[in-house]
């Protein structure tokens, strides 16, 4: 499945990679870019979505802030910044697409030095139902896992 999205001012195709859990080369296939210098602000390019099962896609307004947003959905405002490969100091833009956590899941960020059996025990779960949640995981620093409560 596919959607069009359009690149923010600054963003990289590999910024535009990570935040779809897909990678530049897949994106230069897709939309016949070769040239990676011809990118702008307000481009739009198609990109690969996964299943959406995990989370809720909300698109920036006019005037919101990662506070504002997290205070509507009742969810950690540091939370959902990690999630999103975001400072709580960046500045988000209008028509930039952000992830929202699910209810009924839990999620965790890696951290340097983690591994798989500390992860579960971190989530209560057992490892067989943690791998099949999450089908590829690296365990480097920074990446999302999921788990259904």
């Amino acid at each position: 499945m596919f959607e069009s999205y359009k690149l923010q001012d600054g963003e990289s195709l590999s910024d535009v990679a990570k935040k779809f859990n897909t990678s530049v080369r897949v994106l230069q296939d897709i939309n016949n870019l070769y040239f990676l210098d011809n990118l702008r602000a307000d481009m739009e390019i198609i990109v690969p979505v996964e299943s959406k099962d995990y989370f809720n896609y909300y698109v920036v307004e006019k005037g919101d802030s990662l506070y504002a947003i997290a205070r509507k959905y009742n969810i950690n405002p540091e939370l959902l910044a990690s999630m999103n490969g975001l400072n709580m100091d960046d500045y988000i833009y209008p028509n930039q697409q952000i992830l929202i956590p699910k209810n009924g899941y839990s999620y965790y960020i890696t951290a340097e030095g983690d591994t798989i059996d500390e992860v579960v025990k971190t989530f209560g779960t057992n490892k067989d139902k943690f791998l099949d949640e999450n089908k590829t995981i690296y365990l480097m620093a920074g990446q999302l896992l999921v788990n259904k409560k």
